[in-house]
């Protein structure tokens, strides 16, 4: 086994894939514990890692599509070039590629950076027992000598001043014995949509069992029509409109720092599969889950308490709300 002293992950996908690729970077931390280890990600995605023990260092770009208002491309370009020169200093003997499939962007900024060895994950022979995205990301460590069994759970840390705050809103104090459900009614995949209505119902009738539940209601906010990023404010709105009378606080998360906190301070969360879901994972949230047309078992939460809901259709709409009660229950 080649002892390399300068590593860097790049992952350049969404949320959930970032999230997924962490016991990848714990594994490598335990195998190489005096190694300079990096990631390169989004500046989208780059609250992920915030924290994270295993890596000495960070390194966040700006995709085109994820530009706030004000910023050009050229000045993202600029940015993004000036980090890669960065990288190209700090003399790296290796650049891991875990993602699976064409990798062209991240094949380029490997090559930029200068590593000694690039190991992407199409290089590696497929495990056929990894089914879940963690084995598969895990995969290239075979490349290394390193077996990946038995990985763990995902860990991710949330702000203590931004935790502090949402539990002040919440009323979320440690001290009381109140039960808080997250629930999470935005999914970037329209076929992970479940209708507003069944949110309605379920909230209704779970209060109806047991008033003293609060539930903390998560979207992401904006104009659903936005082709960049699809916002849920109309349908948060509805079921605010239509539960005023219950314990049901408005929690839109503008920053990606807002939402891990906020699942930090629930008790059980209620979304559907994505990138939220991940998230409520790596905090170790028990999860009920709805799934559309998606591979369960490769996107499932890893190694927490989940009850997956998915019917044979793989329409989410045809998941009932009876089943999501009883899950909850």
């Amino acid at each position: 086994m080649h002892a390399y002293s300068r590593i860097l992950v790049i992952r350049r996908d969404n949320i959930g894939d970032l999230v997924c690729t962490l016991p990848l970077i714990q594994r490598l931390r335990q195998q190489y514990p005096d190694a300079w280890i990096g990631a390169l990600v989004t500046r989208y995605n780059a609250e992920v890692l915030r924290g994270n023990p295993d890596l000495d260092a960070v390194f966040a770009y700006t995709k085109a599509k994820h530009l706030a208002h004000g910023e050009s491309r050229l000045g993202a370009l600029w940015q993004r070039l000036r980090v890669l020169w960065r990288l190209r200093h700090a003399d790296l003997d290796l650049v891991l590629l875990p993602a699976s499939g064409a990798q062209a962007s991240a094949q380029r900024m490997a090559w930029l950076v200068g590593a000694k060895k690039v190991i992407a994950q199409d290089e590696v022979p497929p495990d056929p027992a990894a089914q879940h995205e963690v084995e598969r990301t895990a995969n290239v460590l075979h490349a290394l000598g390193i077996i990946p069994d038995d990985l763990t759970q995902a860990h991710i840390y949330p702000r203590d001043e931004v935790q502090h705050a949402i539990r002040a809103r919440l009323g979320a104090d440690a001290s009381t014995d109140r039960q808080l459900i997250g629930v999470h009614i935005s999914s970037r995949k329209p076929s992970q949509r479940w209708p507003v209505e069944r949110f309605i119902e379920v909230l209704q009738r779970m209060h109806a069992e047991k008033p003293d539940i609060h539930f903390a209601l998560f979207w992401s906010p904006g104009d659903e029509s936005n082709p960049l990023h699809p916002g849920d404010d109309r349908k948060a709105a509805a079921i605010l409109a239509a539960c005023s009378e219950l314990p049901v606080h408005a929690c839109p998360t503008l920053q990606l720092s807002d939402l891990i906190a906020g699942l930090s301070v629930c008790d059980r969360v209620l979304c559907s599969d994505g990138g939220h879901m991940h998230l409520a994972a790596a905090i170790g949230k028990p999860i009920v889950c709805l799934f559309g047309k998606s591979d369960a078992a490769r996107w499932h939460p890893w190694r927490v308490p989940y009850t997956l809901l998915q019917a044979p259709s793989q329409d989410v709409s045809d998941v009932t709300v009876d089943e999501v009660l009883a899950s909850l229950r």
